[in-house]
């Protein structure tokens, strides 16, 4: 049965593939293998089989390696724009330091300079307030004289009636008479010199007029020129105030309570005592208008250095300088080594072995060794019961109880404990609750 199917198959093929027969002479024979239609359709398929599965093939593998290249111009393209981005982050946050730096130099030159111009006002002021008490001493003394003057005219009128009177009669009025006339001399010499010295009053006095109303003008191009100064040292500190508040607000802090927590830090006071100023009533001299914005203005300062102090407290700088890619953010993700959902209380940061790491902010070493899970791990306390985390480190270069500044260097990035590869584990807790520490880098990316 079998072999009569094969025929017909043989038959219904030769219609279109003719039999073939392969001679084989050797020296002293000659042999001759037949090939049927069903043989050469079989040998063929099996041929173009052959062929099609090696062009696949080699399709498949350029494919792949085409493939693999554009994926490997790709990641080196998306390096480069990324190496790119963090460098114009950096050249920015360090032409925001530069900024501030710059305001708090000029802000300290314009303190100066209102110092000055401040010592200059009270030194125009005490000679305007010497002029004015000089001015009214002559005055006194330039109506005394007028005074004694009109008093002199009368006597001398009066003595003239009794000379004119005594002339007429007898001649035992004579040596009278000349003794009035001597005293009228007197009386004329003695006018004529209180008039030399009221005309010298006058004079005096159209000069300390003079004088007053230049100092007054004096003093109103000092008050213009120390208003211009208030004005852009008020400007400077409202911008250099408003990132720094905006920063903390961004991280969800509240600037009243961190402003009060650093300064009841910060409170030591103390010096030698001073007398208070003291005018002439009796009772304590009143500042000026100048002074109560200078005085306003330093508090502002104050509030300046606070809020700087605040920040290099708190973690708002990056544990990395160097290159890396964000591998785990926080929040509920898929275990990678148990494949369960649970909470991811930080944030991984991936880049080479041995990359350094350092401190976010001021504090102590609280932890530096094994910890499960977290394995090499430094905790630092900071300031405000925050505290950070820095798990999965191949070398420590910190020791519990040690005081570490923003920007140390503590330790080495590695893939020691529960981990599939090398990456820092970052962590910020605020009371023992874990928050998300991207929100703290993202806040101060505008100021640092």
């Amino acid at each position: 049965m079998t072999a009569r199917l094969i025929h017909r198959f043989d038959v219904a093929l030769g219609r279109y593939i003719p039999e073939q027969r392969l001679f084989l002479r050797s020296e002293d024979s000659t042999r001759f293998v037949r090939l049927t239609p069903s043989s050469i359709f079989l040998i063929g398929s099996g041929a173009a089989v052959l062929v099609a599965w090696a062009m696949i093939s080699s399709a498949l593998l350029l494919m792949d390696g085409i493939g693999a290249g554009n994926l490997r111009e790709q990641a080196r393209r998306d390096q480069a724009l990324y190496d790119t981005r963090i460098n114009a982050l950096a050249e920015e946050r360090d032409r925001r330091v530069e900024e501030v730096l710059a305001a708090q130099e000029r802000f300290s030159l314009a303190m100066a300079e209102v110092s000055k111009m401040q010592s200059a006002l009270l030194a125009s002021e005490e000679r305007r307030r010497e002029l004015e008490t000089g001015i009214e001493v002559v005055q006194k003394t330039l109506r005394r004289t007028l005074a004694e003057r009109d008093q002199a005219r009368a006597a001398q009128a009066q003595l003239v009636a009794k000379i004119e009177g005594t002339e007429q009669g007898d001649d035992t009025a004579k040596p009278r008479t000349a003794d009035m006339q001597d005293m009228l001399a007197f009386l004329s010499s003695a006018l004529d010199t209180a008039a030399m010295e009221r005309e010298t009053v006058a004079a005096d006095a159209a000069a300390a007029y003079e004088l007053a109303e230049a100092l007054a003008y004096e003093r109103k191009l000092v008050e213009q020129r120390n208003d211009r100064i208030f004005n852009t040292l008020e400007e400077a500190l409202a911008i250099s105030v408003e990132p720094l508040d905006k920063m903390f607000r961004k991280a969800g802090l509240s600037t009243d309570e961190l402003i009060d927590e650093v300064r009841e830090g910060y409170n030591g006071i103390g010096g030698p005592l001073v007398p208070i100023a003291v005018s002439s009533k009796g009772s304590a001299a009143t500042p000026t208008a100048d002074e109560l914005r200078a005085s306003e203005l330093l508090n502002r300062l104050d509030e300046l250095n606070l809020y700087r102090i605040a920040a290099e407290k708190l973690p708002f700088a990056m544990p990395l300088k160097s290159a890396f890619r964000y591998t785990s953010p926080f929040g509920m993700r898929r275990h990678p080594t148990t494949g369960r959902y649970s909470m991811h209380e930080g944030a991984d940061m991936a880049a080479g072995h041995g990359t350094p790491i350092y401190a976010t902010a001021d504090g102590v070493v609280t932890k530096a060794g094994w910890v499960s899970g977290y394995g090499r791990m430094v905790k630092i306390k900071h300031e405000f019961g925050l505290e950070t985390r820095y798990g999965h480190l191949s070398r420590l270069r910190v020791k519990e109880g040690q005081r570490v500044s923003r920007g140390d260097r503590i330790g080495d990035m590695g893939s020691s404990g529960r981990s599939t590869g090398t990456h820092l584990h970052y962590e910020v807790r605020v009371g023992d609750t874990p928050v998300n520490p991207t929100t703290y880098i993202k806040a101060a990316r505008d100021v640092f």
